[in-house]
């Protein structure tokens, strides 16, 4: 019988991931920082092997982009660390692992879709994070790596909400048109993690939802979604000037999900539809 716990659930994909385990009857817990300080080796030990998961989905992390750079420890402590203490108790468990890593792991160079095995070369303190954080995973033999990019849910702050916000606000918004990937509905995302924690499948997937944008078609498509009168301006990333260098191209390859047969996730303006729905079904819009 299968008993999953769920780290990070406070956050976008935890907060979705658990819902849809749930939905589908599987026994699940989900879990963030007051429950046990995965930074601390012995507390997550003993968290993780008093919970006895047949599985965890390990969606808790440092997220903030920028912040990262200011915070490189605390980042790494989170990522890193905290993965590998996770891994270690999923390990001695003979438990499975699913581990949410990023398109931030790549460089961003070129402008095809990266499969699973290009070389990695992270811009940024958070990418390197992440690919150490994928390493650190690895150490239990029974893992799935899942790079995911540009992740917008229900429950928190995401790019959506804060464009709806400033799409009312103002006539007009400059948003960088040169950097390129795919936005990720959580809910959509949600439905793979629990599709593929049921299997034997290990290995490291790109699960994005289909297609390609730059972040000011995606701003555009938002408004026009919403029916915000408001025009978006395309500018180049150096408009913008961040402590974080951010990748060009972020185009994942899904072709991992196809050899696996795992459903792709849908198209991406399909999931922005659905996502609206639900903010306004939530009083969110």
């Amino acid at each position: 019988m299968d008993n999953i716990l769920v780290t990070g659930v406070n956050g976008q994909l935890g907060h979705d991931v658990v819902l849809e385990l749930e939905s589908r009857g599987i026994p699940c817990k989900g879990v963030d920082v007051d429950d046990f300080d995965l930074t601390d080796a012995l507390k997550t030990e003993h968290y993780v092997k008093t919970f006895q998961p047949t599985a965890v989905i390990h969606c808790a992390a440092f997220t903030n982009v920028n912040a990262a750079e200011e915070n490189e420890e605390l980042c790494r402590k989170i990522n890193v660390d905290g993965t590998r203490n996770i891994a270690e108790a999923c390990r001695y468990l003979k438990s499975k692992l699913i581990y949410i890593s990023s398109d931030y792991v790549f460089d961003g160079s070129g402008d095809s879709p990266k499969n699973t095995d290009e070389p990695t070369a992270p811009l940024n303190v958070y990418g390197q994070s992440k690919l150490d954080g994928e390493a650190a995973a690895r150490v239990n033999p029974q893992t799935f790596v899942v790079r995911t990019s540009w992740v917008y849910g229900l429950n928190g702050n995401n790019f959506v909400k804060t464009m709806l916000k400033l799409g009312r606000q103002k006539a007009e918004l400059t948003v960088v048109a040169d950097q390129i990937g795919s936005p990720t509905y959580t809910k959509d995302l949600a439905k793979l993690l629990a599709d593929m924690v049921v299997t034997t499948k290990y290995g490291t997937y790109h699960a994005t939802n289909e297609g390609f944008c730059s972040w000011a078609e995606f701003a555009a498509a938002i408004m026009k979604e919403a029916q915000i009168a408001c025009r978006i301006v395309p500018v180049y990333s150096s408009a913008f000037p961040s402590p974080a260098k951010r990748p060009l191209n972020s185009r994942l390859s899904k072709i991992s999900l196809d050899f696996a047969s795992f459903q792709r996730l849908p198209d991406w303006h399909n999931a922005l539809s659905r996502y609206l729905i639900e903010l306004a079904q939530n009083g969110q819009l």
